[in-house]
């Protein structure tokens, strides 16, 4: 499955969004049942980001969603959200 999630940050916010992305990204990308995962910056519009992940199915992305670390990620960076967080879930078809 894969995973496309939008996040629209205060520009002024960017460097702590992508520090706290750096620094928990090898977590993240090594969570059970995730196999890949990558930071999208839009060339338009400062302070939007997409993650880009791919994961076992919708259950492993919910153990994830449901977990400590995901928790503490949220709780760093909620406050600093611009617009809401959009994302979609995908299968390839091609």
């Amino acid at each position: 499955m894969i995973r496309i999630v939008k996040l629209s940050f205060d520009p002024a916010r960017s460097a702590d969004f992508e520090a706290i992305f750096e620094a928990r990204r090898h977590a993240i990308r090594h969570f059970p049942g995730c196999h890949h995962l990558e930071l999208w910056k839009d060339k338009m519009h400062p302070g939007v980001y997409f993650t880009y992940s791919t994961w076992d199915d919708t259950a492993a992305l919910d153990a994830y969603r449901h977990s400590p670390l995901f928790t503490e990620v949220w709780a760093s960076i909620k406050g600093w959200f611009s617009g809401k967080p959009e994302a979609w879930s995908l299968d390839r078809k091609a």
